[in-house]
C-alpha cells in the first residue's frame, strides 16, 4: 500500500515539477534557429505539459495584455487542481 503511495506521489511530483520548468521557459525567448538542445527540450517539455493544461485551458483562455502579450492562467489552475487530486487519493490510501 505504500509503494502505490509513493508512486502517486511520485506522478504529481514530477507533473509539478515539469509544468513550473514550462512556466520559467515561457518567459524565455524560443529560437528555433539557436541551440537545438534547448529548443528540443522546451519542445519535449511542452508536449508533456500539453494533455495536463489544454482542459484549463479551454476553460480559461490566455488573457490578452496589452500589444502582443498573453497570460497563460492555465498552469496555476492545473497546479491547484493537481494539489487536490494528489491529496484525495493520498487520503484514500
Amino acid at each position: 500500500m505504500f509503494f502505490l503511495k509513493d508512486i502517486v506521489k511520485a506522478f504529481f511530483d514530477i507533473a509539478y515539477f515539469l509544468i513550473l520548468i514550462r512556466i520559467i521557459f515561457s518567459f524565455l525567448p524560443l529560437n528555433p534557429y539557436g541551440s537545438p538542445f534547448i529548443y528540443n527540450l522546451v519542445q519535449f517539455i511542452r508536449q508533456l505539459t500539453e494533455p495536463l493544461l489544454l482542459p484549463f485551458r479551454k476553460l480559461i483562455p490566455p488573457l490578452r495584455v496589452g500589444a502582443g502579450g498573453y497570460i497563460d492562467l492555465s498552469p496555476i489552475l492545473a497546479i491547484f487542481v493537481l494539489r487536490f487530486v494528489q491529496n484525495f487519493l493520498l487520503k484514500m490510501f
